[in-house]
């Protein structure tokens, strides 16, 4: 599977990493699971450093649809930090400025070490 994740309860980190090309149906798999789980409170490390994906722009905006709607929910959401390669900057940048909506700290970058450092200096 393209796109896993670890749980780290104590933590309170959801970290997902993505790895070669990921589908729409992988990404609502993690969703999913978020939901079942109940981990919307959660911080998430999303590294996606080694991937690509041939989604639509009418899927990618589907899925950042389905984002904003469960932050419509009055959940409360925690902090995402997004690490991307350049070329899916444009891409991703729509889905997130939908999911800009949300009251949670959000932060793109380019390598995982600044992402990691940023996302683990928030409060659990």
């Amino acid at each position: 599977m393209p796109l896993h994740w670890d749980i780290d309860a104590e933590q309170r980190l959801v970290t997902v990493v993505m790895e070669g090309d990921v589908t729409r149906t992988d990404v609502e798999t993690y969703l999913d699971a978020v939901d079942a789980a109940d981990l919307y409170d959660y911080r998430k490390l999303v590294d996606a450093r080694n991937s690509h994906t041939r989604m639509t722009s009418e899927e990618l905006l589907a899925l950042g649809g389905r984002m904003r709607a469960t932050h419509g929910q009055g959940r409360t959401m925690g902090a995402l930090a997004a690490v991307l390669p350049e070329e899916h900057v444009e891409a991703v940048a729509r889905m997130l400025g939908m999911l800009a909506a949300a009251d949670r700290p959000m932060r793109v970058f380019r390598q995982i070490g600044p992402a990691r450092k940023w996302i683990r200096s928030l409060p659990v």
